[in-house]
Formats: structure tokens, C-alpha cells, sequence
């Protein structure tokens, strides 16, 4: 199986000569070991996975002499399984002080970030890894720029990416983003999504609550996918899973937690007046949803009715990743208001904010420009804004408002 190269590389190798403890979490066959075991080759880390139920036990009952026995640098990995490893580390770091000591990998994303806070604070650097993004399978391992709606960085960004016309971006959207598919090593999307689902439910979702019936997740998530893009509805989500909204909040923090699902949350500003205040949710993987909400190829996803809610899906997710693969924190938001009135994404950086509008069209016109005044009424400046669309190539609507194929992001 080919490597593909990660964008995250870069971040790892520079936090591990600041920070003792470098902690990269994401959800499960994302590539989080596979990343860091090729990182580590030509050094002496050794590795050891918590999977294996006999380290696990040394782990979670003699933590002291589970790192008498694995001695750093090393590479723990789904170390979420014993928790009680943390205060030894914190002991080990706090005596020797070398960087890069231990490397640490796990699956359940704010449940461990809990212990690493109470345990490891300053000592740790926290790296989050998603599924691929369309730099690491289209632009050859060479996008590690976060988005921004500049023209000079986008026209940088149009020369390392390989393009695609509508068709092209859905079966992008369709295929998904998991390193299995993509490199190759499992052809059957169905087979491989079908399994990666069971692994999920089996393990990860009953190690955070025993008390969940596999079918009623199952419902249940795919009840969340089909609103993929949308504001966040928990009686809708319940009703259709046959669950109580109790079941569905707690359900919705399990999916949160491993990695699965994000939410956007609305823009808000002390001069912004009649805003609503429920997040959007969205997907990783817009394979999984694909898969969930049972489109049976890429052409009849583009011409489906879920096919701007996806659309939106996979753009907002796709600059998340820009992100996150620079180990930065996305400050990306939308904006509606009583009115109905909404812009999909609102980019605050740098003391200004970008608006964004994703759109199917490929012609693009000065229309969609209206809404974005809507943000001048807030006490951060409104710059740059952009539509995110289907046209083949880089241009723009006027000097301020800018044209971005989707095959670009």
C-alpha cells in the first residue's frame, strides 16, 4: 500500500523538539500510526499499542512498570485505554525534560483531552489528524497552507492542486476520504464503511457507553448524516431513531468525541442583533455519509437532493483541514438571522472577517454578493469575500469578491 504523505508531518516534527509530549488524536484508520511509525523511521522510538490487551493490563494496573518496560522516546499508541498513564508521564517529564519523549495516539478525542488537561498541561502539544484532505490525495503531500480568501495565496494554491469539474468533485464527495480507500487497499467502499462502522459501534462508541442497542445507533447515525449541512435538529434526529433527545444529546457528544462529526457554530457579535444561536453540524467523511444515506454512485448523488447540503459538507470540512494539518484552530462560523438571512461560512482571521458562499453554479453572479453586507453592522471589519464554487478556474466577481473552484480549497 502506498504512503500518502500528511500534511500534519510538518507540525509533528517541529512540536516534538519544543514539547515533551506530543499527543495526535483523530478517529480511527485516519492514519494517525501509520503517520508517525514512517516519521519514526531511522530513530530509535520504539512503539507499543494498548490494542494488545496484555500491555493494556500492565498499562491500566503497574502504569510505573509498563514505562520501565516501554522507555522513551516511544510511541504509545490508543492510549485512551489507560489513562493511568498520564500522571507517570507527567512524573517522567517533569524529572528529565527532554523533547519529543513520549508520542501518544488515541481515538477518543475529548475524553482523553480531559485527562491530558488535568495531567499534562504545558507539556503537551495536541495535534488532531482527520481523514485525507483534497491536498494529501490531489496536491501531491504540498498544501500546508491554511485557506485563506487571498488572491496572491490562492493563485499560489491553483499551481499544487489537480482540478476537477462538477462531475469530478462528486465522485471526490462520493469516494470519501479514508486512507484505505484512497491508497487503494480496499476497493468496496460498501464493504469497507459497512466494517469500519461495526469496529466503531463494537469498540469505540460501547467503551464510552455500554448501554447502546447497535441498531438504534446505526438509525441513529444515519438519521445525523441525512442532515449533514444542516442546522442541528435533535428532535428530528430522535424521532427518526426511535430514541429519546436525551439519548440523541448524548449520542451526538459520542460522534463529537471520536471524531466523526464538527459543528459550526453561528457567528455572534455584541452589535449583531436577532441571530439564532443552534450550531450546523457536518461530517469528516463525506464518504460515511454517502454510504449512510445510501447514494448508489456519484452521478446520482450530484443530480440528488442532497446534493448542495453535501456539497456545503464537504467544502467546510475541506477548510477545516487546512486547518487542522497546520495545528492551527479554525475560526470558522456562518451567519443567519430571524430573518432567514444567511451566509454559509464566516472566516475570522487576523482581525478581519472573510464571507463565504458555496454554490453548485458555475457562473457565479453578483447577487450572491448581498448577503455579505449583512456583516457590516459587527465591530470586526468585514474584507475579502469569496463564492466556492464550480467554476474551472480562479477569477472573480468584482475587486473585493472572489471566484474559488471547489477543486482549489
Amino acid at each position: 500500500m502506498k504512503y500518502i504523505t500528511r500534511d500534519l508531518e510538518n507540525v509533528v516534527n517541529q512540536v516534538t523538539k519544543e514539547y515533551p509530549v506530543v499527543f495526535v488524536t483523530g478517529p480511527r484508520q485516519v492514519g494517525k500510526t501509520t503517520m508517525l511509525q514512517k516519521l519514526m523511521e531511522g530513530t530509535d522510538r520504539g512503539y507499543v499499542t494498548l490494542d494488545d490487551l496484555n500491555e493494556r493490563n500492565i498499562a491500566k494496573t503497574d502504569p510505573e512498570l509498563f514505562l520501565q518496560l516501554h522507555k522513551p522516546p516511544i510511541l504509545i499508541d490508543e492510549v485512551q485505554y489507560a489513562t493511568e498513564l498520564f500522571i507517570y508521564i507527567k512524573m517522567h517529564v517533569d524529572k528529565y525534560h527532554d523533547a519529543g519523549a513520549f508520542w501518544l495516539t488515541g481515538s477518543q478525542v475529548f475524553k482523553l483531552m480531559k485527562g491530558v488537561q488535568e495531567s499534562l498541561a504545558g507539556r503537551v502539544a495536541v495535534l488532531f489528524l482527520t481523514s485525507l484532505s483534497q491536498s494529501e490525495i490531489y496536491g501531491g503531500g504540498r498544501g500546508t497552507e491554511a485557506f485563506t480568501v487571498d488572491m496572491e495565496a490562492l493563485s499560489v494554491r491553483s499551481k499544487s492542486r489537480e482540478e476537477a469539474d462538477a462531475r469530478g468533485i462528486f465522485e471526490r464527495i462520493y469516494r470519501g476520504s479514508m486512507p484505505a480507500i484512497v491508497s487503494g487497499a480496499n476497493s468496496n467502499n460498501q464493504i469497507f464503511y459497512s466494517s469500519y462502522l461495526n469496529t466503531y459501534i463494537e469498540r469505540d462508541v460501547r467503551e464510552l457507553s455500554d448501554a447502546i442497542d447497535s441498531l438504534k445507533f446505526l438509525r441513529f447515525i444515519t438519521a445525523v448524516a441525512a442532515r449533514c449541512g444542516q442546522m442541528l435538529n435533535v428532535a428530528e434526529i430522535a424521532r427518526d431513531a426511535d430514541i429519546n433527545q436525551v439519548q440523541a444529546k448524548n449520542w451526538l457528544g459520542i460522534l463529537e468525541a471520536l471524531g466523526i462529526i464538527f459543528y459550526l457554530h453561528p457567528y455572534s457579535n455584541n452589535l449583531l442583533r436577532r441571530l439564532v444561536k443552534t450550531p450546523k453540524l457536518y461530517f469528516y467523511d463525506t464518504g460515511l455519509v454517502c454510504y449512510l444515506t445510501k447514494w448508489s454512485s456519484a452521478e446520482t448523488l450530484e443530480s440528488g437532493a442532497m446534493n448542495g447540503a453535501i456539497l456545503e459538507n464537504y467544502v467546510v470540512a475541506e477548510i477545516r483541514k487546512t486547518y487542522l494539518n497546520c495545528g492551527k484552530e479554525p475560526y470558522l462560523y456562518y451567519y443567519r438571522d430571524k430573518d432567514a438571512k444567511e451566509i454559509d461560512i464566516v472566516l475570522e482571521h487576523d482581525g478581519v472577517l472573510n464571507p463565504i458562499e458555496i454554490k453548485k453554479t458555475s457562473n457565479p453572479g453578483s447577487e450572491l454578493l448581498r448577503v455579505f453586507g449583512l456583516l457590516d453592522k459587527s465591530s470586526t471589519p468585514r474584507s475579502n469575500g469569496a463564492v466556492i464554487c464550480m467554476k474551472p478556474g480562479l477569477g472573480a466577481i468584482d475587486r473585493d469578491n472572489y471566484i474559488v473552484p471547489v477543486w482549489m480549497i
